[in-house]
């Protein structure tokens, strides 16, 4: 489905009784709304509605050229919940989901009922200058699909195309998919963000789960986002790299439900 912001369109899926408790996804970089679908089926049964965005440039939303900002991706967010009438959300963020998500709770914070940081960072990761403009590059020169095979093998472990091949492809093909317009804005958005100093205000109830192999936004720079924000919580997810919420459902769901239990 598609609603109109800013004179463009983002692309949504909502579902769930109308009147139900909203939980609102926002992906990482080079993924979709789809990365989510572990999380859908477990949700709907708990009588929550669910609401899955795509950034810009990913997926079905448009991109917008130039350089983006996690205040304006932030703003994104709010537009299409206002598009849409929804007035608070329970909130769960992967990658730069997980930064927009912080960006959200320091700019909105009336519009959030709890909040779910996922394999994260708090503020530009110490390789944001030379490793990410190697990355733009590569993009600008042969498309985000010149980056598939690498970011597969940083989101997963080894074993994850052999267990589920049909996701893997899945998956690899969404990052092929992207936009290189939305690919690069937003990379340049996660190499020039800081929230270090600001998570101290944010009074939202805070959950932040990592995989403990995630090898791009380390188990430590997560740690380090639950230890300022007051009251919130760290849990590891064993055996997983960057997106364990597709890798390790098993794990993942029932931190998440009971989460959203213990603040519904």
């Amino acid at each position: 489905m598609l609603l109109f912001h800013d004179n463009r369109r983002i692309y949504f899926d909502l579902a769930g009784p109308h009147n139900a408790p909203v939980v609102c996804f926002t992906h990482s970089l080079a993924a979709d709304g789809g990365m989510w679908n572990e999380q859908l089926v477990p949700l709907l049964a708990a009588g929550y509605r669910v609401l899955r965005l795509d950034m810009r440039g990913h997926g079905g939303s448009d991109p917008v050229p130039g350089d983006y900002t996690m205040e304006a991706l932030a703003g994104d967010v709010k537009g299409a919940l206002d598009v849409l009438g929804i007035w608070k959300v329970h909130y769960v963020g992967l990658s730069i989901g997980g930064m927009i998500g912080q960006g959200f709770a320091l700019a909105y914070p009336e519009r959030l009922q709890s909040m779910m940081l996922c394999d994260t960072h708090p503020s530009s990761p110490d390789d944001s200058g030379g490793l990410w403009d190697q990355r733009k590059a590569a993009v600008r020169a042969g498309g985000v699909k010149a980056l598939a095979d690498g970011n597969m093998d940083r989101w997963f472990t080894a074993e994850f195309k052999g267990v589920n091949p049909g996701r893997w492809k899945e998956i690899h093909s969404t990052i092929c998919g992207t936009s290189d317009a939305g690919f690069l804005g937003c990379a340049a958005a996660i190499q020039n963000f800081d929230w270090l100093a600001k998570l101290p205000t944010i009074k939202t109830p805070t959950l932040v789960v990592c995989g403990d192999d995630d090898q791009a936004t380390p188990p430590d720079r997560n740690r380090l986002i639950a230890s300022k924000i007051p009251g919130a919580r760290y849990e590891d997810i064993a055996k997983a790299r960057h997106l364990p919420n597709v890798e390790r459902p098993d794990q993942f769901n029932p931190l998440m439900m009971q989460w959203l239990g213990l603040n519904r």
